[in-house]
């Protein structure tokens, strides 16, 4: 797989489509980069967002409406009803567009205006409903979506929390793709679940083609399926803020026999990730997006394997999240805006004794002239540098300790008192790793800006920061 920086891409959309319904699927897969940062897993993103409604649901639209046209079980003139978080019915109401059916759906409150101003803006009828009932609540947005079809001439209710298309249509397209574009290396599959068609599909090709492929389930925390996957108990669902995710009961479309783990994510970390995805990465994702990220890094992170190959879904386009996630009001108020982040190089530049250059000594030199240079620049301790590379490192107080114990010790080279190097950032690292760093053993930290060493951050300069800084 290639990476990023291609002199020439290769050509697409050689030929005109016949219509919008046909760029539907195979969408890229990128890697991810800055946010995997530290990891030696490659971790990619099946771009889902770039179907043309801007999401994974594309898929499902349009095969659940032609399914239903083959059955017989949509008509000239019918109308189309689902319960929706939004995703699907823009899907539906896209194909609807072009093969002139009308749509209705319903949709909780909970869900972005954006969406419900664009299901207006392809015609369909939007009717809200609350979020907080019980599923069996006649006005759970699934029960009145039945409710309108049942009471509406000529209707087809789409259903696709229990429509086996939903998994065939993964089955068919989005599990071949990511098998011809990894090549078949992939290991790691992660994916939510709202109505469980796109991890059971996909999950299902993958493993017939490798039964060591490991599919993991991303739920929402408050949704019931994580917990229904472990225990094979549905308990009590709680509220949560990730739209598209998780659910309040076990949706029919969901095969776990095709899910290996499933982890859950807080609204907050799966926000946090999203906008970081587009900071970092230049990906406008949603926050389910960002949910199922953050637990395929933390996953990539702990196997530490380069011969992996993690992919995560990249459910949908972020635009349609501009008043909730991406605002930082909405953000403060439901308490998910996150500390404002600095690189390394940021954390160098406010020190309060800024130092020109890097100051080190080499292995060769004495240590009489190590403890000279520490005096004169009044720090406590040196890289060792050989090359532009840190080979190792002195402090003051354990060269003193030395001499103290055996005065023939000055005229020694270095790196007979030498200690381990220090750890060594580029300047576009998170600060939260220099930090992480220091905090658990390291006595200090370099920075290397445009490929030399350029600066250093010790335990006292985290120190003092913190004290400047909250």
């Amino acid at each position: 797989m290639s990476g990023s920086g291609r002199s020439a891409r290769e050509p697409r959309h050689r030929r005109p489509y016949g219509s919008v319904l046909e760029m539907v699927g195979w969408t890229p897969l990128v890697r991810l980069n800055r946010v995997a940062e530290g990891t030696r897993t490659p971790v990619y993103g099946k771009a889902e967002f770039m179907n043309p409604g801007g999401s994974v649901k594309d898929r499902v639209g349009i095969a659940m409406i032609e399914a239903a046209e083959e059955a017989g079980l949509l008509r000239p003139g019918g109308v189309i009803v689902e319960a929706t978080s939004g995703n699907t019915g823009l899907a539906l109401a896209m194909a609807a567009s072009i093969k002139g059916y009308k749509c209705v759906f319903t949709m909780p409150d909970k869900m972005s205006i954006e969406k419900v101003k664009l299901l207006r803006a392809f015609g369909a009828e939007v009717v809200v409903t609350p979020t907080a009932v019980p599923p069996e609540h006649p006005d759970h947005y699934a029960n009145r979506a039945q409710a309108i079809a049942d009471s509406t001439p000529n209707a087809f209710l789409a259903d696709q929390f229990y429509n086996r298309t939903n998994p065939e249509a993964h089955y068919r397209t989005t599990g071949p793709e990511l098998w011809e574009q990894t090549g078949g290396a992939i290991t790691h599959f992660f994916a939510g679940a709202g109505t469980g068609g796109t991890i059971s599909g996909a999950g299902k090709y993958l493993k017939e083609r490798n039964p060591a492929v490991r599919v993991t389930g991303v739920d929402p925390v408050g949704s019931v399926i994580s917990e229904f996957h472990a225990t094979g108990a549905v308990g009590a669902s709680e509220p949560y803020k990730v739209e598209g995710l998780g659910n309040d009961k076990i949706p029919g479309a969901l095969d776990l026999e095709y899910v290996d783990d499933y982890v859950t994510v807080t609204d907050g970390a799966a926000f946090r990730m999203a906008r970081r995805l587009a900071t970092e990465e230049g990906l406008f994702l949603g926050g389910s997006s960002g949910l199922i990220v953050h637990a395929a890094l933390e996953l990539a992170r702990r196997i530490d394997d380069p011969e992996a190959c993690v992919v995560a879904v990249l459910c949908d386009w972020g635009e349609r999240y501009l008043t909730k996630q991406y605002d930082d009001e909405w953000m403060r108020n439901n308490g998910f805006l996150e500390p404002s982040r600095s690189t390394v190089s940021e954390m160098l530049a406010s020190k309060l004794e800024r130092l020109p250059g890097l100051h080190a000594t080499t292995p060769s030199a004495s240590v009489r002239t190590a403890i000279s240079t520490m005096s004169s620049h009044n720090v406590s301790q040196l890289p060792v540098v050989v090359e532009g590379e840190c080979v190792g490192s002195v402090s003051e107080r354990e060269l003193m300790t030395a001499v103290l114990a055996d005065q023939a010790v000055l005229d020694a080279p270095v790196e007979s008192e030498m200690e381990e190097p220090f750890p060594v950032l580029d300047e576009r690292t998170d600060s939260q790793e220099a930090k992480r760093l220091l905090t658990r053993g390291a006595q200090a930290v370099l920075v290397r800006s445009d490929g030399e060493l350029d600066g250093i951050l010790t335990r006292y300069d985290l120190v003092r920061l913190l004290a400047v800084v909250p």
